[in-house]
């Protein structure tokens, strides 16, 4: 069992790690920026170490300086949580080359699903739908132009080595190709260090649909269902929910073993996040998130199994705690997340909380690192709260879910919380009725 771990992340995720691990009875150790040196991940672990000035790059993404601290602290695991380097192929390497645990997947898995062309090609050899589009990188004008051609409009053009929404181009018809295409090079460029880009059939009003997996190292894996994320701005998911209103029992059925065939055999280990675009009964592989990921929460809550706690056993050597038959759904969760931004403009909102008040009540969960006096830094994402309820029915689920927003009080900030009023208080979204574009046609 491990008996110290290092968490590099920092704000609510860092907290829920420090959490499983307290349940769990390890040590734990926080690395953090001068700009967090008073935060609430900080105050409640055991020990903390500085590891630089505000600047991500100069802190949470700092390598040497992380290992440095996990030396002096001598802690036997790391956990990369959740953005910063929790995908980064290099880092995990590295941990592993000093001895150190990785709690998280093989760095060799992490490296070949942050290539989507080769993650793609992955997903079809073992078995897992995708769309039609290129094999490979496009190169240029002329070879998307072909590609296009082969397909069919309309086409969504990608980069290779993004994610979080960025570097994409959805392309209608071919006379908005070329500048598409040479945007997206340039996005990609700007936002990954690499221009590479790939293309695909678009959907034009798919849902967004994703499987949570956990895989030991001892050749088990299981499901835990499906998640709901097609509520999203600028591809950014805002509301998850789980299960998905939109899917039936054989067709979650389906899809979840079709997943574990998949992951069983390229032998993936730990957790992952398999996505899926969602339409007219079709699954289409998207791409895999070798992590933990934000919303991991409503399938916390559905299934009563704590996903962080199995990551950090599974990453110590042990089996998964339950087998798949073992593994129930019941009820339903929605997760909001609450974001520092101004509700009509989404540009970040910054400063001192003032007053903070949470909701609460039976099914009500909020992981946030927030209270009175802390402050909303500009230097790091607008994440600051995600509020989770759970019901025996969606309607019910929903119904906390207006509850709760209208008791949260955050002031000394703005937040996007009247626009999620607005979401769930429409007739579509009561009725499970949109789709990965519906946001942006709908609510204002």
């Amino acid at each position: 069992m491990l008996k110290k771990v290092l968490v590099a992340n920092r704000g609510e995720i860092a907290l829920r790690i420090l959490r499983a691990c307290k349940e769990l009875d390890i040590k734990t150790v926080v690395v953090h920026s001068t700009a967090d040196e008073k935060e609430m991940f900080v105050r409640l672990a055991d020990e903390s170490v500085c590891i630089g000035p505000p600047q991500v790059k100069n802190s949470y993404l700092n390598i040497p300086s992380i290992i440095s601290a996990a030396t002096i602290a001598n802690a036997d695991a790391i956990h990369p949580g959740i953005g910063m380097l929790s995908e980064n192929s290099n880092f995990a390497k590295i941990i592993t080359d000093h001895g150190f645990k990785f709690i998280g997947p093989k760095y060799e898995h992490i490296h070949k699903m942050a290539n989507k062309i080769e993650a793609k090609s992955i997903a079809k050899k073992v078995g897992l739908p995708i769309l039609p589009g290129s094999s490979d990188n496009v190169l240029d004008y002329l070879e998307a132009k072909s590609i296009a051609e082969s397909i069919g409009y309309p086409i969504i053009i990608k980069s290779t080595n993004g994610g979080g929404g960025r570097g994409i181009k959805v392309v209608l018809k071919e006379k908005e190709l070329k500048n598409s295409f040479l945007l997206a090079k340039k996005e990609a460029e700007l936002s990954f260090g690499s221009n590479q880009v790939y293309i695909e059939k678009y959907l034009s009003n798919p849902r967004h649909i994703e499987i949570q997996v956990l895989c030991d190292n001892q050749g088990n894996a299981v499901h835990l269902g499906e998640r709901e994320c097609s509520i999203q701005r600028r591809n950014q998911k805002i509301i998850e929910e789980c299960p998905s209103p939109a899917i039936s029992d054989n067709e979650r059925k389906r899809i979840c073993e079709i997943t574990i065939k998949a992951m069983k055999k390229i032998g993936y280990f730990n957790i992952g996040t398999v996505e899926y675009l969602y339409s007219d009964g079709n699954f289409f592989f998207m791409e895999m998130n070798t992590r933990l990921q934000v919303e991991h929460t409503v399938t916390e809550e559905v299934y009563n199994i704590d996903i962080v706690k199995e990551q950090i056993n599974i990453s110590s050597g042990k089996k998964i705690s339950l087998k798949q038959d073992e593994i129930k759904k019941k009820g339903h969760s929605i997760e909001c997340r609450i974001n520092a931004e101004n509700p009509i403009t989404q540009l970040p909102s910054t400063g001192l909380i003032k007053t903070y008040h949470p909701p609460g009540g039976p099914g009500i969960r909020i992981d946030s690192a927030l209270y009175s006096g802390c402050n909303i830094s500009s230097f790091y994402d607008g994440l600051i709260s995600k509020l989770v309820c759970k019901g025996n029915t969606r309607h019910e689920c929903i119904m906390k879910l207006k509850r709760a927003l209208d008791e949260y009080v955050i002031e000394g900030v703005q937040t996007n919380i009247p626009t999620l009023k607005k979401i769930i208080q429409t007739s579509d979204f009561t009725e499970g009725s949109f789709d990965i574009n519906w946001l942006s046609t709908s609510v204002k």
